[in-house]
């Protein structure tokens, strides 16, 4: 049988720091194809819940993350063969700057092929742009290169001087265009800036006017040298993806439901992690907390996190989904609740204004809202069934006299573990999982069995 191979055209969207517009202009880029009757399937590096909820509105598909530690280069591989099969563009949101963590998503372009698009906040430089643009394409060898996208440009002018800055990186034979690696500017615009809060972007459902926001980047982008290429223009990005033989696994989880939580307090779900437990075979049902709806008929819970500090009075009046929470764990049915899952099982929870809220009471302690970050970075669980992976991003702290079942270790030099808290059929800690990492750790989540 021949091997099979998909082929389509790519970008990888980077930036030399976080705050650039990466972001913004890779959710306009999907909205903006998409608008056109393209299929465009998005995807980003890197852990992140929030990016991927701007993502999937802009081009109306799941967005999957993309990590060289986290997914492993199968899973990666898959993904976009399996994208790159059934749409006409795929965009890849990086993360942080282009080289910044290990891997980067430099690492990412490398190791596949993908063409950079470097995002460069230009309100504050000229001649310097040139500079740093030159740098980010030279910096490692073997880096496939798209061009570079000034943001928040201050007027035309000033865009034509930000042009003209490339050309001492440039042959005489180059001209100041697409072929230099010029693909436009995006001008300083407040009415298309994305607002962000403690965790990072703001969810766009939150916002009632969120595709006005992403139309008006769109039509900006529209006018520029990368929003004008035709067809032809984009298949000098075209990526060759190959097919990988799927590993199944075990379907552990035939015949059990599991409801999810998901609503604005319980909203970092990746999709992934709902295609895996579909995978094993586990029907889904879902409630919000939030609404006070009462858990579904179900086998096990999944409490994924989220901001359940933003509603902590409306979580801590609901009476029906707490009393059929309580119930559900007194009949010693499985609850997996991760970070913001996590948080209002504990006794109490206090926001960073200081008001203090009766939560849960399912998990002895309290949960104190910090004003800095408390961890970042992935994290790695030794399980009975194998090494489990994730990460952690919180700004709490928990205090609680139960004693640890278990612990993740910390992926970073330096870095701490996080706990895994346990009590009755209660699993709990700040650990976000990647269950595609070992389905069989995952599935053991949701079965009356001891990790």
């Amino acid at each position: 049988m021949d091997h099979a191979v998909a082929v389509c055209p790519a970008l990888l969207i980077a930036a030399p720091a976080s705050g650039q517009g990466k972001t913004t202009v890779t959710a306009a880029l999907a909205r903006l194809h998409t608008r056109q009757g393209r299929r465009v399937r998005v995807f980003k590096c890197g852990p992140d819940f929030l990016d991927p909820h701007w993502h999937t509105l802009a081009s109306g598909h799941p967005v999957h993350n993309l990590d060289l530690w986290l997914n492993g280069e199968a899973d990666i591989r898959a993904r976009l063969f399996e994208a790159a099969s059934s749409c006409d563009l795929i965009l890849i949101e990086g993360v942080m700057g282009l080289f910044d963590g290990e891997p980067s998503a430099a690492d990412l372009a490398r190791r596949f092929g993908l063409p950079v698009l470097a995002v460069i906040d230009a309100s504050a430089m000229a001649g310097t742009f040139g500079a740093l643009a030159h740098g980010l394409r030279h910096y490692q060898e073997g880096l496939p290169w798209a061009g570079v996208l000034a943001n928040r440009v201050a007027s035309e002018g000033h865009a034509q001087m930000l042009q003209r800055s490339l050309r001492p990186a440039m042959s005489e034979s180059e001209a100041v265009g697409i072929d230099a690696g010029w693909l436009g500017a995006l001008l300083r615009d407040a009415g298309f800036t994305l607002p962000e809060r403690h965790l990072g972007l703001t969810v766009a459902s939150e916002l009632p006017d969120a595709m006005e926001r992403l139309d008006a980047v769109a039509d900006a982008l529209a006018q520029t040298p990368l929003g004008q290429l035709d067809h032809a223009g984009w298949q000098r990005w075209a990526v060759r993806f190959d097919a990988v033989s799927p590993v199944l696994p075990a379907r552990r989880l035939v015949g059990r439901t599991v409801a999810v939580a998901r609503d604005a307090a319980f909203c970092f779900i990746y999709p992934a992690n709902l295609d895996s437990l579909c995978a094993l075979g586990a029907e889904l049902v879902f409630f919000s907390p939030l609404a006070d709806e009462p858990v579904p008929a179900c086998d096990a819970v999944w409490l994924p996190g989220g901001y359940p500090e933003l509603h902590a009075a409306t979580l801590a009046k609901g009476v029906h989904c707490r009393a059929s929470l309580a119930d559900h764990v007194a009949a010693g049915r499985p609850v997996w609740a991760e970070c913001g899952g996590m948080m209002p099982l504990f006794d109490t929870l206090t926001t960073t204004d200081g008001d203090e809220h009766a939560m849960w009471g399912l998990l002895p302690g309290r949960v104190v809202m910090q004003k800095r970050l408390a961890a970042l970075g992935p994290q790695r669980w030794d399980t009975p069934q194998g090494e489990l992976r994730g990460h952690t991003f919180h700004y709490s702290t928990t205090e609680s006299p139960l004693m640890p079942r278990s612990s993740t270790a910390s992926q970073r030099a330096g870095g701490r573990g996080e706990t895994i808290y346990a009590q009755g059929p209660v699993r709990a800690s700040y650990f976000h999982a990647w269950f595609a990492s070992n389905p069989e750790a995952a599935a053991s989540l949701f079965l009356e069995e001891v990790l």
